[in-house]
């Protein structure tokens, strides 16, 4: 099979709904054995591709169940890693994990750990999204705290240090710490609505991660206008 009839096989696969291992390894195997350049317009175009699915797969899907969803969010998660999207692998990583917390206070067995909640904080971290990780690190105490597991002082140590760290470098401005501090916001925001009279859980983090780089970008645009023309004044 050609490389193009291999891309062409994929997009096919998405569009048809299948969501499988075998689907992965044609993603795996397109993305080997490429120059730098070629290797970043397939990812590039793909990226793209993806993205639009994922939004339109993940609101098709609001009447399955808990399970089916996971399935569905984890195939992405692992698809969009492949591709090195970490935006939209994090974002829908988290909305997994979210979904996860709501609904196992009816299913023991879809508590989150501590040890997810650290390693999600440290992914984050790696990636420049602090103040989501700060937030990952807290739920992680929480989780030691609920079920009313003993701190030791080696775990307690590590969520403090990678708190301090995610705090200490949550205030750089960046575009990542900005749009992960408006997930950060509307996603508490949703978690209350959640709480308080809703069985559902909406998908939205990749949503507003985009959106919260989306408005940073158009701000340091219209920033950037401003100090030209004033240049030329």
């Amino acid at each position: 099979m050609s490389f193009a009839q291999s891309v062409s096989l994929f997009c096919s696969e998405i569009n048809n709904r299948r969501f499988n291992d075998e689907i992965l390894q044609i993603l795996k195997s397109l993305m080997v054995g490429k120059d730098v350049k070629s290797l970043m317009e397939l990812q590039s175009s793909l990226r793209e591709f993806m993205r639009s699915q994922s939004i339109s797969v993940l609101r098709e899907i609001t009447e399955k169940t808990v399970d089916q969803k996971l399935w569905v969010l984890e195939f992405f998660v692992r698809a969009f890693a492949l591709i090195g999207d970490m935006e939209s692998c994090l974002a829908l990583k988290y909305e997994a994990l979210l979904l996860r917390e709501i609904k196992s206070s009816s299913c023991q067995r879809l508590q989150v750990s501590y040890i997810e909640w650290l390693n999600f904080a440290e992914q984050l971290i790696q990636n420049g999204f602090y103040s989501t990780a700060r937030q990952a690190c807290e739920n992680a105490m929480l989780c030691l705290q609920k079920d009313d597991v003993a701190i030791s002082r080696k775990i307690d140590k590590r969520i403090l240090r990678l708190e301090d760290h995610a705090v200490q470098f949550a205030g750089s401005g960046s575009v990542q710490a900005q749009a992960a501090e408006f997930l950060n916001r509307k996603t508490i925001e949703k978690r209350k609505i959640c709480s308080t009279f809703s069985n559902e859980t909406q998908f939205v983090a990749s949503i507003l991660f985009r959106n919260g780089i989306k408005k940073r970008n158009v701000r340091q645009l219209h920033e950037s206008q401003c100090v030209r023309q004033n240049i030329k004044i």
